[in-house]
């Protein structure tokens, strides 16, 4: 999926919040979706339970990506290891930020990602290359995702942006609505505002503009260069499909 995106191409997944269960990655592959985002933020998931599905997913080609909780070496390092084709990080506001994702998101010359060659992102095979070469191919091959979803991420735009070895921006309407004033209010002038700088400095800075909405909120801004779109997740997709059931029936 990663290199569909360096082509250019757009790619479609969700995000999965409550299922443990390794098969999620199968039925999303079967439902033609291009990629699942584990989210260990606000998902109660472990790097042991992300790593068993992320070898189902990458063993029958669909993207795995993850949020991890928080900005910090030993999960941004730890869930690529493990397997991820890409890791976002919440709430990525300043220069810094967005320096410290990249270095350890990706390898040298890039970033200070340390190397182990034989784990889930090798699929166990190690690296059958060069160090210099492997290490060229998997930067290549692995997003490093900062989430933006505050009012400083869009003050400091350009800067975050500007920075080599951050590949995709991706919008966190809700966080970005609360930080800006205007609580839930995701259709609001603000919240457009922000989110048309950041359309900006991805088209700027050559980076992908994404985002995770409802449908209302994509539609508006898919037309505008949108390339990763991530739609819902899996509790609101179990909910609405039981729901339309017991209205179904007991009507």
């Amino acid at each position: 999926m990663v290199k569909k995106l360096r082509e250019g191409k757009r790619i479609i997944g969700t995000m999965i919040r409550m299922i443990r269960n390794p098969a999620i990655a199968q039925i999303a592959k079967g439902a033609g979706l291009d990629f699942i985002m584990v989210d260990m933020e606000h998902g109660s998931y472990s790097i042991e339970t992300f790593s068993n599905i992320a070898k189902v997913a990458r063993s029958i080609g669909l993207g795995i990506f993850v949020r991890v909780p928080e900005l910090a070496k030993g999960y941004v390092s730890r869930v690529l290891d493990a397997g991820a084709d890409g890791v976002m990080v919440p709430m990525v506001s300043t220069k810094e930020d967005a320096e410290a994702l990249a270095n350890w998101a990706k390898y040298s010359p890039l970033g200070k990602r340390g190397l182990g060659s034989s784990g889930g992102h090798t699929s166990f095979a190690g690296m059958n290359d060069t160090a210099k070469n492997f290490m060229q191919k998997q930067n290549e091959l692995t997003l490093s995702i900062a989430q933006i979803e505050t009012k400083d991420a869009i003050k400091n735009i350009e800067k975050i942006a500007s920075i080599n070895g951050i590949d995709v921006l991706l919008i966190g309407p809700n966080d970005l609505s609360i930080s800006l004033g205007v609580p839930g209010e995701t259709m609001s002038k603000p919240v457009s505002d922000a989110i048309e700088k950041v359309a900006e400095a991805c088209k700027k800075y050559n980076k992908v503009f994404a985002m995770h909405s409802g449908s209302n909120l994509l539609d508006k801004w898919v037309p505008k260069g949108m390339r990763m779109i991530m739609n819902s997740l899996d509790v609101n997709v179990l909910q609405l499909g039981f729901k339309d059931i017991a209205e179904k029936y007991k009507s």
